[in-house]
């Protein structure tokens, strides 16, 4: 995996979550180009078909078109961008986006044009893979994976109405799950598991918003875990999975984190 196609750090996450993160850390200007352009083609400022303007972008930006270029080279390995003699940097059409690129997600996110889309493709995702995967831990879990799966859980206990702490400790248990499959096609999968429960909670777990206490879910599926029961595993990740959905339906719409 490429370094601009990594998942973010849990630090970068939180940054994320909290609204802080317009601007990558550590890949100064270029990243900047780079974030700045990929949602101007997510937010449809640049359609499907047209052309970017390369000189035009060199002032706009205040950077050199070497810059630019370098920015619309990472762009087009995301899939957004391609080059063609004589027709130059146009943007692709949606079909051939990397919607799995974190970065994508990101701006996806940001833009929020279609968010509700989004959340909605993630959980039918998560609907397929988490069952799976909790079977899977369930069987193949070592006693070290149920020494951080139990770390996790006890953080995500603690956190209480504590919003970010309970993200945190959500996305570490999900994470720890796939890691305690043992099998690294899974282990992939966490740039998914990422954006989905950052997405699912930024419009669930706000201040007013009326939720199910996650708690008992969690503490099911880490008991199957934990007795090497996979039915049992697969069924309570199944159950809380569609609390989560029960949840959404229910919920407020999202919160603005201005």
């Amino acid at each position: 995996m490429n370094k601009d196609a990594r998942g973010p750090t849990r630090s970068e996450f939180r940054a994320l979550e909290s609204g802080s993160m317009a601007i990558y850390p550590g890949r100064g200007i270029h990243g900047a180009v780079v974030a700045q352009l990929g949602l101007r083609i997510i937010r449809g400022d640049h359609p499907p078909g047209s052309t970017i303007d390369i000189d035009a972008l060199e002032p706009e930006l205040g950077v050199s078109k070497t810059v630019v270029r370098e920015a619309l080279r990472v762009l087009g390995a995301k899939g957004l961008v391609d080059s063609r003699p004589k027709r130059g940097t146009f943007v692709r059409d949606r079909e051939a986006w990397n919607l799995l690129d974190t970065d994508v997600m990101m701006w996806r996110r940001e833009a929020q044009r279609d968010d509700d889309r989004l959340l909605a493709d993630l959980s039918e995702l998560r609907d397929v893979i988490e069952p799976a995967a909790a079977r899977l831990a369930a069987l193949r879990r070592t006693d070290e994976d149920l020494d951080q799966l139990e770390t996790a859980f006890m953080r995500f206990e603690e956190a209480g109405q504590n919003i970010a702490d309970l993200t945190a400790a959500d996305l570490d248990f999900h994470l720890l799950l796939l890691k305690a499959t043992h099998n690294e096609l899974y282990a992939r999968l966490d740039v998914m598991i990422i954006h989905a429960v950052g997405a699912r909670n930024r419009i669930q777990h706000h201040p007013g918003a009326r939720w199910l206490d996650p708690v008992p879910d969690h503490r099911s599926v880490l008991e199957a875990v934990r007795a090497h029961d996979s039915d049992a595993a697969e069924a309570a990740m199944r159950h809380a999975l569609r609390d989560s959905a029960v949840d959404l339906q229910s919920g407020e719409p999202p919160f603005s984190e201005e």
